[in-house]
């Protein structure tokens, strides 16, 4: 087994918003999908050599900040994602953090109330 993780969907309530906001973060498009009664938006991904996710909105798919906590690619530096979250309507809920020699780790709250981290090496 090469990951523990190999997928993650991030509940939604209000899909284009939460997905505006994404795609301002981490300054990338995400493609649109709708199936089975869910849109889904996915986060650029190499789904031969890493993990993938995406925001879904449907029936059972609830934003919370209790529970699981996924880290998103935070790219080279942790700072330029982390400086856009506010401005594109998110709240900070812990500042970049030293990891030490793993790097540095934040947390926000997206436009849904999801808890969300990011994780960089800078």
């Amino acid at each position: 087994m090469k990951n523990a993780l190999n997928w993650f969907e991030i509940p939604v309530k209000n899909f284009n918003k939460a997905k505006k906001f994404y795609e301002t973060i981490l300054g990338s498009e995400m493609q649109t999908m709708e199936a089975m009664g869910m849109k889904t938006a996915f986060f650029p991904a190499d789904m031969e050599n890493g993990i993938g996710g995406c925001i879904v909105e449907g029936q059972g798919y609830e934003p919370s900040n209790k529970g699981s906590l996924i880290y998103l690619n935070g790219g080279e530096d942790l700072s330029v994602p982390l400086s856009k979250v506010e401005k594109a309507g998110g709240k900070i809920t812990l500042p970049k953090t030293s990891l030490g020699p793993n790097g540095f780790m934040a947390h926000f709250e997206d436009t849904e109330g999801n808890k969300v981290g990011l994780h960089s090496v800078k």
